[in-house]
Parts: C-alpha cells; sequence; structure tokens
C-alpha cells in the first residue's frame, strides 16, 4: 500500500467537523430522553428498557455497515455513502421527536435516530484510519473526542441557552419544553449539513490497484459480508480481546448515569422526585448545564490528551481517565449544590475524553488497515453489550439492590469506572506499529 499523504492539523480538524453534528445529536439523546420519557408518563425503573434503541441498533447495524463499508467502492467513495444515508434518517428523527404525544412514538423514533446514527458512527472512524497516516491517528481521533466535547457541551447547554428567549415553563400540548423542540431542530440541521462540510473538504483516498483486486475478488453480498464478519472475530487481535472487560465497566457505567443523573440532581440537589414538578424542570436544566460543563471539559481535556498519549501511552493515559471519572460518580450522590456538582464534573469530563478518543487510538494501532471499517463496527460490540446488559439487569436491581435510588445508580457507576481502569492496564501495551516520524505536517 503507497504512503499516505500527511495532513496540516486544519485539515484533520475538517474532516472531524462531521462529528460534530453526530455527537450533537447524540448530546441531545444523553440529555433529554429520559425527561421526555417522564413527561410522556414513564416509570424511573423501567427507563433503561425505553433506552434499548441505542445498543439494539449498534448491536446489529454496525458490524454490518462496517463490513460493507470495507468492500464498497462507490463513485462517492468507500465510507462517503453511509454518512450521507445515516445522517439524512438522523436528521429527520431528530426534527420529529419533540412533537411524540406518546411513550411508544418517542421510543419508535428513538430506533429511527439510533440507526441513523449508527450508519454514520462506525464508517466515519474507519474513515479517519483510512485517511490518516498511522502517527497521525492519534491527533484524528482525539480531534474527534474534541469535537464530541464541544458538540455535547453546546447539545447539552442548547435548551437553557434558548430560555433567553423561550421562557421554560412553556410547554407543547405533549407536557415537551418548546425549549426541547427548538434544540431538536438545531441538532437536526446541524447533523446533516456538518457530514457534508467533511465529505466535501476533505474527500477520501481513491483505493490503489491492489485495494480494488482485493475488493474484486470479495464483491459485496449478504454471505460474504457474514462470513467476513465472522473471520474478523475469529482473528481478532489480542489488544482488541483485552479491551473488553474495560469497556464492559465504562460503557456500563456511562449508559446508566445519562439515564439517571436527571432524577440524581433532582433529589440531591431540588429534593424532587415529580417529573410534573417546577423543581423537576428546573433539575433537568441543571443537569444538561452540568453535562455542558463536563462535554467542554472533555473538549479541552481531548486536546490535553494529545501530546500526552504521545508520551505516555494510550493505555497509562486512559487508566487515569477511567480512575477521575470514577471517583466523580461516586461522590456525585453526595452534593446539595449545584456549585459542587459542577466541581465533580471535571472528573466526569476527564474519563469521558478518554472514552471517547483513547480507546480508538488503542484499536486503530492493533487492526489491519484493510479490515478498519469491520473492526470498527465489531468494536462497538463492546459498548452495545454492556448498554445491552446495563437495559436488562437495571430494572431487576434498581428496586431490590439499590432502593429506587437513583443515587445508588451512580454510586455502582463509580465503581464499575474504577474497575474499568484496572482492566485497561492489563490490556498488551506493546502492540503498537513502529513510527516513522511524529507530529503534524505543516501545510
Amino acid at each position: 500500500m503507497s504512503e499516505k499523504p500527511r495532513l496540516s492539523l486544519l485539515r484533520i480538524i475538517e474532516m472531524n467537523i462531521g462529528f460534530f453534528g453526530l455527537q450533537f445529536s447524540f448530546g441531545l439523546q444523553q440529555a433529554n430522553m429520559s425527561p421526555i420519557y417522564s413527561f410522556l408518563g414513564a416509570d424511573e425503573a423501567k427507563l433503561p428498557l425505553l433506552w434499548l434503541a441505542g445498543p439494539m441498533t449498534g448491536l446489529i447495524i454496525q458490524p454490518i455497515i462496517g463490513a460493507m463499508s470495507d468492500s464498497t467502492n462507490s463513485r462517492f467513495g468507500r465510507r462517503t455513502p453511509y454518512f450521507l444515508v445515516g445522517a439524512v434518517i438522523c436528521s429527520l428523527a431528530l426534527f420529529a421527536m419533540p412533537y411524540s404525544s406518546a411513550l411508544w412514538m418517542a421510543a419508535s423514533l428513538l430506533w429511527i435516530l439510533d440507526a441513523g446514527n449508527n450508519i454514520t458512527m462506525e464508517p466515519y472512524r474507519a474513515y479517519v484510519a483510512d485517511r490518516l497516516a498511522p502517527d497521525q491517528r492519534s491527533t484524528g481521533f482525539l480531534t474527534q473526542s474534541a469535537f464530541t466535547g464541544l458538540a455535547q457541551t453546546l447539545s447539552y447547554l442548547a435548551p437553557s441557552l434558548l430560555t433567553f428567549f423561550v421562557a421554560k415553563d412553556v410547554l407543547d400540548a405533549n407536557g415537551i419544553p418548546v425549549i426541547v423542540r427548538i434544540a431538536f431542530v438545531i441538532g437536526a440541521i446541524l447533523s446533516l449539513s456538518t457530514i457534508l462540510w467533511s465529505v466535501l473538504r476533505v474527500r477520501e483516498l481513491p483505493l490503489d490497484e491492489a485495494e480494488r483486486a482485493a475488493l474484486a475478488e470479495k464483491p459485496l453480498t449478504v454471505r460474504g459480508t457474514l462470513r467476513e464478519i465472522g473471520d474478523a472475530i475469529r482473528e481478532m487481535p489480542r489488544p482488541m480481546r483485552q479491551l473488553a472487560g474495560a469497556m464492559f465497566c465504562q460503557w456500563y457505567a456511562m449508559f446508566a448515569y445519562w439515564q439517571y443523573i436527571t432524577f440524581v440532581v433532582g433529589r440531591s440537589i431540588y429534593n424532587t422526585a415529580d417529573p410534573a414538578s417546577a423543581a423537576f424542570r428546573e433539575a433537568t436544566l441543571t443537569g444538561q448545564q452540568a453535562g455542558a460543563f463536563y462535554n467542554f471539559i472533555a473538549f479541552l481535556g481531548a486536546l490535553v490528551l494529545i501530546p500526552v498519549v504521545k508520551r505516555f501511552g494510550a493505555r497509562a493515559t486512559h487508566a487515569v481517565c477511567l480512575a477521575a471519572s470514577g471517583c466523580a460518580m461516586l461522590l456525585i450522590p453526595g452534593v446539595s449544590t449545584p456549585a459542587g456538582l459542577f466541581v465533580l464534573m471535571i472528573g466526569i469530563g476527564i474519563g469521558w475524553a478518554g472514552m471517547m478518543g483513547n480507546t480508538y487510538v488503542m484499536l486503530a494501532d492493533c487492526i489491519p488497515p484493510a479490515r478498519n471499517g469491520i473492526y470498527m463496527g465489531i468494536f462497538n460490540l463492546f459498548i452495545v453489550i454492556p448498554m445491552l446488559i446495563q437495559t436488562v439487569t437495571m430494572p431487576l436491581i434498581y428496586r431490590p439492590l439499590l432502593g429506587g435510588d437513583p443515587r445508588n445508580v451512580l454510586m455502582l457507576g463509580g465503581v464499575l469506572m474504577l474497575a474499568g481502569a484496572l482492566a485497561t492496564l492489563l490490556v498488551d501495551a506493546g502492540h503498537r506499529r513502529p513510527r516513522k516520524a511524529e507530529g503534524l505536517a505543516t501545510g
């Protein structure tokens, strides 16, 4: 394979702008789906079941789309068709979500929304691995992590910012605040427009003769795609297998955090568990503002992590990130003021920056380039399977073991984050490819 042209920092940023729109969508989900479900009458213990769309669509769609994109050779590129289809689906679902009139409608739209996001996600990560020289990949993935932090900062903050123009207590007929509806419309616009910017500004590299010949030998068929997924799982590199334990701990914990943080804030700071109360709406905005702050910390943290990972390696850096997040989760249930909550968001933000960047640096360094798409898709199983397990187990343990108190959910999450930090240290660190040159191109 010919050596890949090096990109300047500006070009690496441009190729990841589409990730901003994608993650703005994810941020809107994380910040608003539990409140939306509550406004529509959902029971706290059953909330995880209503979040089932994300892990299920990820489990089914991402490995298949990853394998298909590895085998695609269209005039639009290898990965680009998937970006565009996914972005259109995502935009339509975002626009419709706040108009939901019943739980079943909101849950159904979340399935469609997550399907669109998942069609885009792993081909996008594979595109970064395809496009960048090996020694620039850490910069590429940590830039993605930075855009994740920035996008989710703004998506979490959007309803609060909109209160300058629309009162927070103005509700639609379905009980959902108008500020939430406007935020979702903004997300729908960003989802498609940012993807278009990236694919037009930094186009995919054309396949060379050897790559085209390899694709011709393995045409894109259903049987071939399933066989390729099976082969890739059997031949999975050892460091990738070892990451499974750490991924289980961190994603079980983070999924539970997103589902219950609003309820923790309601009980600990506003002394309410009533979704219909003005205090709960205030708790929702405080939780979203705290989420915006931790995502801003993640944005800054991802930039700081670029030289840190180059100096100390992704494994040790990620263990520290997860430990910071775990300590924060253990302490959040004890806070009684918004100021105390915001201080602990620093730990959550450091952990989130690591989760969105470090693990992909470790992955990209150990997988064969010809299978970037499929392994990025399979790696997503390490995210969605913990989410599925959390979805199924949390309703069973929420009242018997956790006392029906969302604060105990976060305590469990903190313990799991610390366990994930220890598991990360067990990952083989001797898999990195030799580097010809460090740093970025200047032109």
